[in-house]
């Protein structure tokens, strides 16, 4: 197995003995500029310092190097990314499933599960499936349905509405956006 940096940065940055261009711009590990030298200097500054000579802007002319630790430079970006990905939230889509003679009870908790779910920030799919001669009736799911998103809309928005599609009845609920 190889230890590398290619989890942790996915553009590949060179280092050290990397660096094969004839003229580089050098900036010192405090940012100050050093001006332009060969890369064999840099390198031989760089190693004075016992730090790493790092080509951070390849396009540029010359190239940029930077002389830093490239150990703590990797471990803080891997640290960086590990917080962004702890603060990211993916949003889930929980399905209710509603019947089309459903009675109030029912009605009640099932709207609350999507309540719930919405308030964690979930999208909900709301779906009634029709059975046998329940086919004959779709405008009794649009009922049903409808008073669904009228009980959600203090904290929803219908993202999709009510479609009946072959023998499901779907609806796509979203929590409000935050102003």
């Amino acid at each position: 197995m190889l230890w590398g940096c290619s989890t942790i940065s996915n553009k590949k940055l060179q280092i050290n003995e990397e660096v094969r261009d004839k003229e580089v711009r050098v900036i010192a590990a405090d940012g100050g500029q050093l001006g332009i030298m060969s890369a064999e200097d840099a390198l031989v500054l760089a190693d004075e310092k016992n730090l790493d000579l790092v080509k951070i802007a390849p396009q540029a002319k010359p190239p940029v190097c930077k002389i830093m630790d490239y150990g703590k430079y990797r471990f803080e970006q891997a640290k960086r990314e590990k917080e962004a990905r702890k603060n990211q939230h993916t949003v889930d889509i929980k399905e209710v499933r509603l019947s089309l003679n459903i009675d109030v009870h029912d009605f009640n908790t099932k709207l609350n599960n999507a309540l719930k779910f919405i308030k964690k920030g979930d999208k909900v799919k709301v779906s009634i499936r029709f059975r046998g001669r329940e086919m004959g009736h779709p405008e009794q799911g649009y009922n049903t349905m409808q008073r669904f998103a009228e009980a959600c809309q203090d904290v929803a928005v219908i993202e999709k509405p009510a479609k009946l599609e072959g023998r499901n009845m779907l609806m796509f609920i979203a929590p409000k956006p935050n102003k």
